[in-house]
């Protein structure tokens, strides 16, 4: 061992200040913040969709005569902070058809011959919601010296607890799309090389999202018996959403390197979960939270997969579009940023190339 060899191998000259911009470089620095700034954002998130939740226009239909029906809508529409929704409907039927439908959350039925109400509630649509509607008509009819029996027409099955198991079925799906397609991109570099790459990597995902919608089938409905008798509607939601995800998060990645792994994460994570209704529906939320939850894929995913197991499939058109979009968008940014980055590739090859050969170089042949 030379003189030379153990110069280097020592620590750097200029003392403690020397050693630690060798130790920490700037784009350790810069992770490390970026890291910190999505622990408070994802902070900041939750607590303020979840810190306060407030009822903002829940759908209620009103079923009486005529006369008494005018003045119940007219009051739920006047409470303070707004937060009910009624219009009135034209019979029980009509009422439970409209809850069933997801045109409504809830139903007030006004006994005209007595003093006994009754309101219906869905609480499979969101426990949350029931709860709070009760607790509005409770209040009103306090005021009226009146009684009200709750009915719930859609409960959750008996292994789906508290009407959660959509959203934590979809979050699993969510989570193992965009962290799949990431470690496939750290495993070959943070932006992969060409078009030719991006379609393999896709055609991966699209597999595995093939077998992680199977698996969540199977989880929530033979294993656990939660959401059983959708399997295959199951299996085909799951792998809807996880190839969303995935396709998203390759397309981010692809775009924006390192940072587009930070924006993923802010949008599933710290954006997405809290606004998708898994834990307080949209009408519970702030306006922020509200108006974003169902645009993004834990939203559309849990709204698709609670309004399939337990509506018929209604209202769930939206939310098809939505996860959609994201396929389709994720796919083409993912190949066209793969494809620009090719050509600037190249053209930096080629000018390299001429420079080489200088001004009055003669071209072979």
């Amino acid at each position: 061992m030379n003189a030379d060899s153990l110069s280097t191998s020592g620590p750097p000259s200029g003392g403690f200040l020397a050693e630690l911009r060798d130790a920490i470089s700037f784009r350790a620095f810069g992770l490390v913040l970026g890291g910190l700034l999505i622990q408070l954002a994802f902070t900041v998130s939750y607590l303020g969709a979840f810190h306060s939740p407030t009822p903002h226009r829940i759908p209620v239909a009103v079923v009486a005569p005529e006369q008494a029906s005018t003045r119940i809508v007219a009051k739920l529409n006047g409470l303070d902070g707004d937060p009910v929704k009624a219009t009135a409907a034209a019979g029980e039927s009509a009422a439970r058809q409209r809850i069933l439908d997801r045109n409504a959350d809830a139903a007030f039925l006004f006994n005209a011959t007595g003093t006994k109400d009754t309101l219906l509630v869905a609480s499979a649509g969101g426990p949350s919601v029931s709860q709070t509607a009760t607790q509005l008509a409770q209040k009103i009819e306090a005021a009226q010296k009146r009684q009200v029996t709750v009915t719930d027409i859609k409960a959750p099955n008996s292994g789906d607890g508290r009407g959660m198991t959509s959203f934590y079925l979809v979050l699993g799906w969510v989570v193992g799309g965009y962290l799949t397609a990431t470690i496939i991109n750290m495993s070959a570099g943070s932006r992969p090389a060409n078009p030719h790459r991006i379609v393999i990597r896709l055609a991966v995902l699209g597999l595995y999202a093939i077998v992680s919608g199977v698996a969540g089938a199977v989880i929530v409905g033979p294993v656990f018996d939660a959401l059983s008798g959708h399997f295959w509607a199951l299996t085909g939601i799951g792998t809807l959403v996880v190839f969303a995800s995935a396709a998203t998060s390759l397309a981010l990645q692809t775009l924006l390197g390192m940072l587009g792994t930070g924006l993923t994460i802010l949008l599933f994570v710290v954006l997405g979960n809290p606004s998708s209704g898994g834990v307080y529906p949209s009408v519970l939320l702030p306006g922020f939270w509200s108006a974003i939850g169902q645009a993004l894929p834990p939203g559309a995913g849990t709204t698709l997969v609670r309004n399939t197991v337990y509506f018929g499939a209604h209202a769930t058109a939206a939310a098809w579009w939505v996860l959609a979009a994201y396929t389709v968008g994720g796919i083409a940014v993912a190949l066209v940023a793969a494809w620009r980055r090719e050509r600037r590739k190249t053209a930096a090859i080629t000018a390299v190339g001429s420079d080489t050969r200088g001004p009055d170089a003669v071209p072979a042949g």
